[in-house]
């Protein structure tokens, strides 16, 4: 991770082909585009990956994440279950619905804890979002059970975590919607771009539209085309599809190279009776994007974090202090700081994160160091780099 990383000849030929084409946006223009349909290429073959019915391509994870949720008919005054620790993707694209976040705590897994998912359910509740953070993913089964129980929908953001699975399912797959970015930093990039999954036809008809003005797509006139709803532009460029659809087909070998980075450096650490790492949930496989490890105390912990950048050794993130991954820095969603107005009843409905106790949370973030897993690492650097980390963290134990 990311895929930019390995940008190669595939990317290079078919960023070209769009080029020489001339054709740089995805609907219309039939007529000149001499059958090239990058973005509907890209979606075939995430549809097929994902072993889903449908699937569309937009122009951001995060307006993947508002897409989904409006296609599944959540709006105003609906509260959406999700994470402390995410991306402020996750609360945006509520927020601009109308919705409200509801943020629960997390476990030892860095994802939702079920119980905790299970005490915020109210009356308004409409939909649990997993956000499957650093390659690995949530108890998906507690949460779906979760859900069948209280008829709400179960919507995956899979953002960070294409590539793994659950069960033999891919991650993104489970639920009834799932949402990945191909963002410049991602496993698999477009440079900018998202994609949603589903196996409903309903929830993929709105998507189609949603995402582009509304329209319906029906027939090849673009200006014959009718608009069922109201709609936004989240289209994506036939230029960022194109370099998707070259990196789509290079995810297994992404895969396999994260996986052995990942795995010298986790038998390295594995090696420190102090170190333990999150728990993935049996049946589950990571994408290997990144090693995530515990330390026994916050103290210690931010230590080694310190050292182990001083010691050259970058792409180590601690997210207890992070400005864009944890709720304690997100104060402009805390103190309710937007332009414009929120809509009354989204300001009165959404909590007062202030008198909130996220300890639960903060006991397993505040003990993380979540490494990055590059693709451009040789072997014998990532061994370099696993001693390191190691000697580093021995160090500051004995």
């Amino acid at each position: 991770m990311p895929g930019f990383e390995l940008f190669g000849e595939k990317e290079k030929a078919e960023v070209q082909d769009v080029l020489d084409n001339g054709v740089l946006m995805r609907y219309g223009f039939d007529g000149l585009r001499n059958g090239h349909w990058k973005a509907k290429e890209l979606e075939k073959a995430l549809a097929v990956r994902m072993r889903t019915k449908y699937a569309q391509v937009v122009s951001s994870g995060t307006s993947a994440l508002t897409i989904a949720l409006v296609s599944a008919g959540i709006g105003a005054g609906d509260e959406v279950i999700m994470p402390t620790f995410t991306f402020v993707a996750s609360f945006e694209s509520i927020l601009a619905i109308g919705a409200i976040p509801v943020l629960v705590d997390v476990d030892d897994t860095l994802t939702l804890n079920p119980e905790a998912v299970n005490k915020a359910i109210t009356s308004k509740t409409k939909v649990v979002m997993p956000v499957h953070m650093c390659g690995s993913m949530a108890d998906l089964d507690a949460l779906k059970s979760i859900c069948e129980e209280h008829d709400l929908l179960l919507i995956e953001d899979a953002c960070q975590a294409i590539g793994g699975s659950y069960k033999g399912k891919p991650l993104g797959s489970i639920g009834d919607l799932g949402c990945f970015s191909f963002d410049y930093v991602k496993t698999i990039t477009c440079g900018e771009g998202g994609g949603i999954i589903t196996d409903s036809e309903n929830y993929f008809k709105n998507a189609d539209h949603y995402s582009d003005h509304g329209h319906d797509h029906v027939g090849n006139d673009r200006g014959a085309e009718t608009h069922p709803f109201l709609g936004y532009n989240f289209r994506i460029s036939e230029l960022n599809a194109a370099v998707g659809c070259a990196q789509i087909e290079r995810l297994d070998e992404f895969l396999s190279i994260q996986e052995k980075h990942y795995s010298i450096l986790r038998h390295t650490l594995s090696e420190i009776p102090e170190v333990t790492f999150r728990r993935v949930p049996e049946g589950g496989v990571e994408n290997y994007s990144f090693l995530n490890f515990f330390l026994p105390t916050e103290e210690l912990t931010r230590k080694a974090h310190k050292a182990l950048g001083e010691a050259g050794v970058d792409g180590c993130f601690y997210w207890y202090n992070n400005n864009w991954h944890y709720y304690r820095k997100w104060e402009h969603l805390i103190e309710k700081n937007v332009l414009g107005k929120l809509p009354k009843d989204v300001l009165q409905g959404l909590p007062d994160y202030t008198q909130y106790d996220f300890s639960a949370s903060d006991y397993w973030i505040s003990r993380t160091i979540s490494c990055l897993i590059k693709l451009s690492w040789t072997e014998q650097e990532t061994k370099e780099r696993a001693d390191k980390m190691k000697t580093v963290i021995s160090g500051l134990l004995s």
